[in-house]
């Protein structure tokens, strides 16, 4: 038509090309950039770790015997260095002393940044390896029991390190309830067949949280600790119940970056092998975070201790969802 001009859109310039370009690539890294720590999901990270005799005992140093020496500075500069990387909220440990050894990790920590001022420390028949529970959460009650006994043959024998059973408040809407657990050694003792200790420990300990879980069936209950025999021996089966059956507990299954499940090496042996378990109550298991649950991989864990730490990651508002 005459006389009717056909308007078109400018060439783009390479100005607005890469205006265009740098702009698209702003979205697409705004997409793939981690929200915000206000933003994200909230989480209790617990972290469950064997220290290996953080105590005073007879140890063998430079070569010779010395009797009431404490764990070597380098072992609990290493651990504490780890456990400030995981950064914990819970931290559930085995192998530890006193009170005075109780503060003295728990200063360690503090100086490192990682602030757990409630704590809890337990015995059982053991008076020199507890348990103890150090949190950023207060404690608000304390079911641990220290003298369990059981029988094997003629001979009455009490649980080694008893049963450390906390409950904490993480928000006044939020109860969490850790079980702690250190089963009999591996080694040989006088008082004899360590194996059907265990065993006889593992009934102890299921009993324990078939109370717990009858009475209350969808208490948040995490049971961690050095149980001393891997998944295919008869007392790990005992703690975790009959699968499909109520109360069974399960397995987080952790592992590490490389696809590695174990927790402990055993240099008599030189094996390594997978004895230390986080299990969860059918209430929790909803709330764990598996995909960011891990055992720790440091290049420096075996200075530490003899045993790798687990990190077990729960996320309380899937439980507020779930009453919505």
């Amino acid at each position: 038509m005459a006389g009717l001009a056909v308007l078109r859109s400018p060439a783009p310039t390479l100005t607005c090309l890469l205006a265009l370009g740098l702009g698209a690539a702003k979205l697409q890294a705004q997409a793939r950039a981690p929200a915000p720590a206000e933003a994200r999901s909230p989480e209790i990270r617990v972290v469950a770790y064997n220290l290996r005799n953080w105590l005073r005992m007879e140890r063998r140093l430079d070569g010779e015997m010395v009797a009431d020496a404490p764990k070597p500075e380098s072992e609990r500069t290493a651990a504490v260095r780890i456990l400030a990387d995981l950064r914990p909220d819970v931290l559930g440990v085995c192998e530890i002393g006193t009170e005075e050894d109780v503060t003295d990790l728990q200063a360690r920590l503090a100086a490192a940044g990682v602030d757990l001022p409630h704590r809890l420390l337990h015995q059982g028949a053991d008076t020199e390896r507890r348990l103890a529970l150090l949190s950023r959460f207060p404690v608000v009650a304390d079911n641990s029991v220290g003298d369990l006994r059981y029988t094997i043959g003629t001979q009455t024998l009490r649980f080694q390190r008893g049963l450390l059973d906390a409950t904490l408040e993480v928000t006044p809407d939020y109860r969490l309830r850790l079980i702690g657990s250190h089963l009999k050694s591996r080694r040989e003792v006088e008082e004899g067949d360590q194996a059907a200790m265990r065993r006889h420990e593992a009934v102890l300990l299921r009993e324990h949280v078939e109370k717990i879980l009858e009475s209350a069936p969808q208490t948040n209950l995490l049971l961690y600790g050095d149980f001393n025999d891997t998944k295919n021996e008869q007392p790990i089966k005992v703690i975790q119940g009959r699968f499909g059956e109520k109360n069974y507990l399960r397995d987080v299954g952790l592992q590490d970056a490389d696809g590695h499940r174990f927790t402990y090496y055993w240099s008599f042996a030189d094996s390594y092998d997978r004895i230390d378990f986080a299990f969860v109550s059918d209430g929790l298991w909803p709330e764990v975070d598996t995909r960011n649950s891990f055992v720790a991989k440091d290049p420096a864990w075996l200075k530490a201790s003899d045993h790798r730490p687990l990190v077990i990651v729960i996320r309380p508002e899937e439980a507020a969802a779930r009453r919505r």
